[in-house]
């Protein structure tokens, strides 16, 4: 399906990055199974017209299943593997096709949330209940945003109440000892729209290692949003999250809190040109209460982002720069607590008939690693109205983290300030069928790493070394159906990833996953389940030490009893099967909670 040129010359980052661009722009399109995203380009266009691989959770899905943590939307999703150290709010590591956690960003309405330290994202704090929609890209996107999208890109758009809403409250309770509350607000002054949602939430939890004790979680998370919509066309936002509380882990605790601002301008300059301006912050901060001591770690990134679209009749061209600043305070000390990035990035996007090409070139300077170019290139053909073929070419890297590179000598380690960054190079080729009730989208890839960063030593001191090369190979399926009521989805991947030194499977991937969801909605009830199954995986790189795979069932249910009030019950493992995707130092497996339930009731209010 083609998007409107008229509406896609309007919505340029950091617009493009937010919920109503896509809203405004899927009222164009007949079909919600071609849906409106703007994570894979640098602007709106349909999952077919991006000729890239993606995923979308919508609202009605999120609202649907009421995952526990957000990770659970992520798990089993084409090319997604995920493992974690326990339930409720523990350490969570996402594997996107392959490569390490580090490998996947993670961005909050086009706002970058990583830890500068440990790298990749905090997702056991992110709060799924302030969001309404989740876009996952699978394959290198560095030449769109830079370090560490070598694996993906998985964004989150929080939560701007429809028109005619005025807000929600919303309660429920779980066994586990499990009870949470949120609530909403938006109100609108002429061209000015306000948003206020909250939640808390808290938790005994579960036991995390084999013959372990219960470790809580507390959470509570506020977001607040102001846009005003120009006279000219325009958009000015701002929007600030921040998620805050208490997790329990084996041997302590930890007080932890992420924050994310961000400031957009959005304002066309002629009718070819349109230019977007962004100022964003985002805060990861931790303090560790063990039987080792207490420990700090906080860091901050501050970004500038400029971007200018110049549409040339089908044409578009998207040329921008952008300023990155990572900040460490720690109770560590490192040799070095700042780098600055610097960058300018591009993208050409074509349309000859049935045939769209994109084009894209970024350049990263960083003053702690050195420069990088990334590029890439992709061709699509529309073959009918039902059927694309695509194929693309991308390079990526990730950058090495503060923890790699500066942490102090200290039980006969070292961090390595040569180190280099990871570098990737992908191939992929992918079709898709997109019909009035149902679609499907197939890709194979091929991605060879160099310089992976692993340990080692130098001059006896145990460190970060760049030794490995990898290869990962995969395929992916994903396909859906929406009729009469019914909403199916189906998500398969096969992947090799293999460490090419050794022979060996990289350590906590999993080869193979499946997943099924299923929902029924009859008058006021609706009725869904999923499932999800993952085969083994070696949480060493030696692969000694093997997690067996496992399979999930979870259940839903959810009933509209009166005017705007509806009650919803989700079991999540109703078969209480016991699971683990990593292991304790100790050797103990950490395991994945049990059978749980939650009884949630809510009002809108209108």
């Amino acid at each position: 399906m083609k998007v409107s040129l008229s509406v896609a010359s309007v919505l340029v980052f950091p617009f493009a990055f937010s919920p109503l661009s896509i809203a405004v722009a899927q009222e164009t399109q007949s079909s919600q199974l071609d849906p409106i995203v703007v994570t894979a380009t640098l602007g709106p266009r349909t999952v077919g017209e991006s000729l890239a691989s993606v995923t979308v959770v919508d609202e009605e899905e999120i609202r649907s299943k009421a995952p526990a943590e957000f990770s659970d939307l992520l798990r089993g999703q084409p090319g997604i593997s995920v493992t974690g150290n326990g339930s409720f709010g523990k350490t969570t590591s996402v594997y996107t096709r392959g490569v390490q956690n580090a490998g996947t960003v993670l961005l909050v309405d086009g706002v970058k949330l990583h830890s500068a330290t440990g790298g990749g994202a905090p997702w056991q704090y992110f709060p799924t209940e302030l969001i309404e929609r989740v876009e996952i890209v699978r394959g290198p996107r560095s030449s769109l945003y830079g370090a560490d999208a070598m694996g993906g890109v998985v964004q989150a758009f929080t939560l701007d109440p429809e028109q005619g809403k005025r807000g929600w409250v919303e309660a429920g309770a779980g066994n586990f000892d499990t009870q949470k509350v949120s609530a909403g607000a938006s109100a609108s002054v002429g061209n000015t729209r306000f948003s206020l949602s909250g939640l808390h939430k808290e938790s005994d939890g579960t036991a995390i290692v084999e013959n372990g004790e219960d470790k809580g979680f507390r959470n509570t998370a506020g977001l607040g949003r102001v846009v005003h919509a120009l006279d000219n066309g325009g958009e000015a936002s701002i929007m600030l999250l921040q998620s805050e509380g208490n997790t329990e882990y084996e041997g302590g605790n930890i007080d932890y809190m992420i924050r994310t601002i961000g400031l957009g301008l959005m304002t066309p300059l002629s009718e070819s040109w349109q230019m977007g301006i962004q100022f964003a912050e985002s805060r990861d901060e931790s303090e560790s209460f063990s039987t080792y001591g207490e420990s700090t770690y906080n860091t901050r990134l501050r970004e500038a982002r400029w971007d200018n679209t110049f549409s040339f009749d089908v044409h578009e061209l998207v040329v921008g720069a952008e300023l990155q600043q990572d900040e460490v305070s720690s109770s560590q000390n490192y040799s070095e607590t700042s780098r600055t990035n610097t960058a300018l990035f591009s993208q050409l996007r074509l349309n000859f008939g049935p045939v769209d090409a994109q084009l894209s070139l970024r350049g990263d300077d960083n003053e702690a690693y050195g420069t990088n170019e990334t590029g890439g290139v992709a061709l699509g053909y529309k073959m009918d109205r039902s059927h694309r073929l695509r194929a693309s070419y991308g390079t990526a890297f990730r950058a090495p983290t503060f923890n790699d590179l500066y942490w102090p000598l200290s039980f006969n380690y070292q961090g390595n300030p040569d180190l280099e960054p990871e570098e990737s190079e992908s191939y992929e080729l992918g079709a898709s069928g997109n019909y009035q009730r149902w679609f499907w989208d197939l890709a194979l890839y091929q991605m060879d790493v160099d310089n992976l960063i692993g340990s080692g030593q130098i001059g006896g001191v145990d460190t970060r070394v760049n030794v490995d090369e990898a290869r990962i190979r995969g395929a992916e399926f994903g396909g859906g159906y929406e009729y009469n009521g019914w909403r199916a989805a189906v998500a398969l991947t096969y992947m090799d990833p293999e460490d090419r030194d050794t022979g060996n499977q990289l350590a906590r991937r999993t080869k193979q996953s499946a997943r099924i969801d299923l929902d029924k909605a009859v008058n006021n009830f609706a009725f869904g389940g999923s499932v999800v199954a993952e085969g083994h995986r070696y949480d060493d790189a030696a692969n000694t030490d093997r997690l067996a795979g496992f399979g999930t069932i979870d259940l839903r249910a959810g009933w509209d009893f009166a005017p705007n009030w509806n009650t919803r019950l989700t079991l999540a493992n109703v078969l209480d099967k016991e699971y683990s995707t990593a292991r304790y130092f100790d050797g103990r497996k950490y395991i994945a909670a049990g059978r749980t339930a939650m009884l949630s009731v809510r009002y809108d209010i209108q």
